[in-house]
């Protein structure tokens, strides 16, 4: 079955096996129907960045999916599937699943295989999945996590029968959730969010308390920190792993008098503007002057050391 990454460069492109994940589904009995859309490589949120068409999100036509998943959260939102796949690198499962209304699971990094999966920032990217409840994320969870020999950085642990501990919640109970601590992060509450949204944490808190768990507001000041570091550590993952399309060994060749121009031509019709704009940003701080300023600076950095013991979860928006 083709795969692109929604990448006009890799149109066509034929992959000589499956992804893990994929191999895994298929061995316990699904039928793959088809691939979905995405925002090239996983570089968007809204599924717009996509090099083929644009996927809207099926409540609302007028309005996106979120993304980079996007097709995936559609896909199931739609009742096209009953579950499907997709990479998180930074929220790229977990965003459309909130705008399409479904569930969306970014597993824990190497609980499930990467083998097989396009590498966009190679210590962040995860495989995680979409279904249209809490069971049915489980049960695909339980098929597709687990060592594999293929991916080094897979866990070794033992993969938990998720489906039997959903079983044996007591969620009829009055207070299934007593004891928990949920905390609301202030800084995710300031300006610029939409009054709707808050209002919907809020809601959201309240029928938590409700079902038993202790709610409190907490304070991150390092949160502000977590979006630029992420740019500047996954973009400059990014300018190497997608060092290798370059029309010679993956993706569509442009004719060229010479190889530096075949590179050059090739890579250039075939990635859109927001990928060279991530691997230029990543090149840059890779190189000589700026890798300790930027990218050493950016792997430094640690969100919600504030609270490391005393909260349980955390609950924050998507988008």
């Amino acid at each position: 079955m083709p795969s692109t990454g929604g990448s006009r460069i890799l149109d066509g492109f034929q992959p000589a096996y499956d992804a893990t994940a994929v191999r895994r589904l298929r061995e316990a009995g699904a039928i793959v129907v088809g691939k979905t859309n995405l925002d090239e490589f996983g570089m968007g949120s809204t599924t717009e960045g996509s090099g083929f068409q644009v996927t809207t999100n099926p409540w609302d036509d007028s309005r996106v999916p979120g993304g980079s998943s996007g097709g995936s959260a559609s896909a199931v939102s739609a009742r096209q599937c009953v579950v499907s796949l997709g990479s998180d690198t930074g929220g790229s499962v977990r965003q459309p699943a909130s705008f399409c209304g479904v569930v969306g699971l970014k597993p824990t990094y190497g609980r499930v295989s990467r083998f097989g999966l396009m590498a966009y920032a190679s210590s962040l990217d995860v495989v995680g999945c979409f279904g249209s409840s809490v069971f049915d994320t489980a049960t695909i969870l339980s098929v597709i996590a687990g060592h594999d020999k293929m991916d080094s950085t897979s866990s070794s642990h033992d993969v938990p029968d998720y489906r039997s501990d959903l079983a044996s919640l007591s969620l009829l109970e009055s207070k299934p959730l007593n004891s928990v601590r949920i905390g609301i992060i202030q800084e995710t509450l300031g300006e610029g969010v939409d009054a709707g949204v808050i209002s919907s944490i809020r809601a959201a808190a309240s029928h938590l308390e409700q079902l038993g768990s202790v709610v409190e507001e907490v304070s991150m000041p390092s949160f502000s920190l977590g979006l630029p570091a992420y740019y500047i550590l996954a973009s400059s993952e990014a300018s190497s792993n997608l060092s290798r399309y370059d029309g010679i060994r993956y993706g569509q060749q442009v004719s060229a008098d010479d190889l530096n121009e075949l590179y050059g031509n090739s890579r250039a019709n075939g990635l859109g503007h927001e990928v060279k704009m991530r691997i230029l940003m990543g090149t840059y701080a890779l190189s000589a002057g700026y890798y300790d300023a930027y990218y050493k600076r950016a792997q430094q950095v640690t969100i919600g050391r504030e609270h490391p013991v005393r909260i349980c979860t955390l609950i924050i928006f998507t988008s």
